[in-house]
């Protein structure tokens, strides 16, 4: 008997009746570039398959977590041996120590390390860690970078608010906006004037390189002028690397700064595709953490040993891994579909603005010819995007389905792969 094969419009109208708008996570649901969400059934490599047997290019990759490919073996393997050892303890294990001091060692700031289950509680928890060494409630955060979904986050925030064109979140209470201060991002003078009209901040976040506005590049010395700044004035300086951590080589984006903060926030790429992230730092600030002191925070499966473990594996085969060869395929892609698709609108008074840091990238359509802060970014075409996603996505390639989200690729992409991409590009059609 043949087997039934079940539609991803089918599944999502019974997504929709038991999953608030189908999707755990907002961006899923394609609000922004319209039509039926994709449901993925399996991945191997560069490649992704949905439930209607339709294989894409991956660019999404786990939105950065993958960046060895979909079911890597050696991750696998690792997850294996652990699952028939145990999923969950309630315990503390060995392999927690071994990967906090992997990241130690390649992150030399992180002295100490938390594990979490997510990005946002790793925001979350260093916020508290940063309030309580410093006595004072302010935080600063910037337009368009996004930290997750907890309460004083949820302000002028990218990713899956920005797509849904909202500027915060029903829910989240004016006490606690109050002590969130919104500064758009690249402009070092409003951080100098802020700083210096005030006494009362405990500690800015930023990413590095914003990649939940799509990707944005600091100008300048602006990352450098921050941290000189919050030195200066007794201010912690907290690194969101959720997404670039370990993503340009077995480092942060801190390392290619120059930059030491007092607190980084990982994610994504250290958890190998399992639910995973970190938070650390100075030895003093990370002691005020419970058992050793009273800044509290805990998680029934914080640190999971099947996810640790899948870590552990990650970081292990990236010892390995040729960095330069995914910053020089995304620059040829970069650079290839700009001047596909610039030649394609140039009569239709549209931009084509490709930001690019190493091996992440966005693609952009607007009437200006940079993008530089988050206000650039929101005014950019959507709809051009979405006739860009749909096109795509019938031509056998998937990408982030927001114009609000970095690109990924990763080592198990290919010349090939990316030469299929731009074939797809260079048949783009806005008339269609």
């Amino acid at each position: 008997m043949k087997k039934l094969v079940r539609s991803n419009k089918y599944i999502f109208e019974e997504a929709c009746k038991y999953i608030p708008g189908g999707v755990s996570s907002p961006v899923r649901s394609f609000y922004q570039v319209g039509g039926i969400p994709v449901f993925a059934k399996k991945g191997k490599g560069s490649k992704l398959v949905d439930v209607e047997g339709n294989e894409y290019i991956d660019y999404i990759m786990s939105w950065g977590a993958l960046i060895l490919g979909h079911s890597n073996t050696k991750v696998i393997g690792y997850v294996k041996k652990q699952i028939f050892n145990g999923t969950t303890f309630g315990l503390a294990t060995e392999l927690e120590v071994i990967l906090a001091k992997m990241i130690s060692e390649f992150i030399p700031s992180m002295e100490m390390v938390r594990f979490v289950n997510s990005g946002t509680e790793a925001c979350m928890s260093a916020i508290r860690l940063a309030r309580a060494y410093t006595g004072k409630d302010k935080i600063i955060k910037f337009e368009g970078c996004y930290h997750g979904h907890a309460d004083y986050f949820l302000l002028s925030s990218g990713s899956g608010v920005a797509s849904m064109s909202r500027p915060s979140s029903m829910g989240v209470p004016q006490s606690i906006i109050n002590d969130t201060i919104i500064l758009p991002f690249n402009d070092i003078d409003a951080f100098v004037n802020t700083i210096e009209s005030r006494n009362d901040i405990a500690c800015v976040i930023l990413e590095p390189i914003p990649a939940n506005m799509g990707v944005v590049l600091p100008k300048d010395d602006f990352l450098v002028s921050i941290s000189k700044v919050c030195k200066d004035r007794g201010i912690l300086l907290i690194f969101d690397e959720v997404i670039t951590g370990f993503r340009f080589g077995l480092c942060g984006v801190q390392d290619i700064f120059g930059i030491k903060p007092d607190i980084t926030c990982l994610g994504k790429i250290i958890g190998g595709g399992f639910p995973l992230a970190a938070f650390g730092g100075r030895k003093d600030i990370m002691s005020l953490l419970a058992p050793l002191g009273n800044v509290y925070q805990a998680g029934t499966l914080s640190g999971n040993p099947v996810a640790v473990s899948a870590g552990i594996a990650t970081l292990s085969a990236l010892k390995d891994k040729d960095y330069e060869y995914l910053e020089e395929l995304v620059s040829y892609l970069c650079d290839s579909l700009a001047s596909i698709l610039s030649r394609k609108l140039k009569n239709k008074g549209i931009n084509v603005v490709v930001n690019r840091f190493k091996s992440i990238f966005s693609v952009f359509f607007s009437r200006k010819d940079e993008i530089t802060n988050f206000r650039d970014v929101i005014e950019c075409d959507r709809k051009i995007f979405s006739h860009f996603f749909h096109h795509l996505l019938n031509n056998s390639v998937v990408i982030p389905p927001s114009q609000f989200e970095a690109w990924f690729i990763s080592f198990s992409h290919s010349k090939n792969d990316v030469e299929k991409t731009l074939k797809a590009i260079d048949s783009f059609n806005l008339e269609t």
